[in-house]
């Protein structure tokens, strides 16, 4: 994917341990804001992205500063940094592949967020879920620690 007319838009935690790089042909007011009704990310003001023919690069700084947390049907890890709190990616591996969403609300410079839909996927089985992220979280995903 890696040609001239690709964006790269930037994100990170506060205090920069966790940050991420998604290499898309859409800008970053043009992508689909997602804020899902699950508690967590209600509790967490989360919105979340994904562009399923993107690169996403996750670079995290120090390992000691990032919990991973998953609930519910326990398929995706939350990446949390434990020194501001912030959680800009979600990453699910599937059949031995990872997918990830990113939080639009770490993405720098900030864009507006309040035109995001609700979603709710609490009534999901677990195999929708999964199959639900193939097809639509970004594929394409590298960890850098």
């Amino acid at each position: 994917m890696h040609n001239e007319s690709l964006h790269q838009i930037h994100g990170k935690c506060h205090c920069g341990n966790i940050r991420f790089t998604l290499m898309t042909k859409l800008l970053a007011d043009d992508l689909q804001k997602r804020k899902c009704q699950c508690t967590f990310c209600l509790k967490h003001g989360n919105v979340w992205t994904s562009v399923p023919d993107g690169e996403l690069n996750v670079e995290i700084n120090d390992l000691n500063k990032c919990n991973k947390y998953n609930f519910g049907h326990k398929t995706a890890d939350f990446y949390i940094c434990a020194s501001c709190g912030i959680v800009p990616v979600a990453i699910s591996k599937i059949d031995n592949n990872d997918f990830a969403v990113i939080n639009l609300n770490t993405v720098e410079p900030q864009i507006i967020t309040k035109d995001a839909v609700d979603f709710s996927f609490e009534e999901e089985s677990t195999e929708k879920r999964l199959n639900r992220r193939k097809s639509s979280w970004i594929k394409n995903v590298v960890i850098n620690i």
